[in-house]
């Protein structure tokens, strides 16, 4: 049985400028996360527009936090707040992410900080990004990863969906960072959904 074609996606943070969101569209990009939050008070207007151009383009767009060591229930807070806001937990969105690359930022925080935003939010469904070594040597999710959550697994080897590295919650894959994107200038993160996952696993 052959396996379906991945769903494609990209990561972006307030760096990237896209100038052509019908040009990402029709490189059937279907999803799009944006780092719209940090530690417990930076934001950002840039990345504030680059979410607002997802959603006005009819892509699956979602709202993704960088964490930083201690304060965790203030950094969910700040999070929830700013995402809301923005619309990022309408019906259809992409899950919102946690991203985890700082050391100190262990299960525990994870953990919490999966609570608070679901409490806060009203949602179960949450994504945590985190790069090969994260997932391979510091974290261990299987304390904390369970039905509503997805795995999200960092490592540019360059095959969509193909990472190398398994884990039964592991539902995305970032395989790429190249400037070939339509509508997007310089660099950008690119991502595939992992089989058996599917895109409407990732979506609230």
């Amino acid at each position: 049985m052959t396996e379906p074609e991945t769903e494609r996606g990209l990561a972006l943070s307030h760096r990237e400028t896209v100038s052509d969101w019908g040009a990402v569209r029709a490189a059937d990009v279907r999803f799009v996360s944006v780092t719209v939050t940090e530690n417990v008070n930076w934001s950002s207007s840039a990345s504030e527009r680059t979410l607002a151009g997802a959603q006005a383009e009819g892509l699956h767009a979602g709202a993704r936090h960088y964490a930083r060591p201690g304060a965790v229930h203030d950094q969910a807070e700040h999070f929830v707040r700013t995402a809301s806001r923005l619309g990022a937990f309408a019906p259809g969105s992409l899950a919102p992410a946690l991203e985890v690359a700082a050391e100190s930022v262990d299960d525990r925080f994870i953990k919490a900080w999966i609570k608070d935003v679901r409490h806060a939010a009203r949602i179960s469904r949450v994504l945590v990004y985190a790069d090969h070594d994260c997932w391979a040597h510091r974290l261990h999710p299987d304390r904390w990863a369970e039905a509503e959550v997805v795995l999200w697994l960092v490592r540019h080897n360059g095959i969509p969906g193909r990472p190398g590295w398994f884990h039964a919650r592991l539902g995305l894959h970032e395989h790429a960072l190249s400037a070939d994107v339509p509508g997007i200038g310089g660099p950008v993160a690119q991502n595939a959904v992992v089989y058996p996952f599917t895109l409407a696993d990732m979506l609230l």
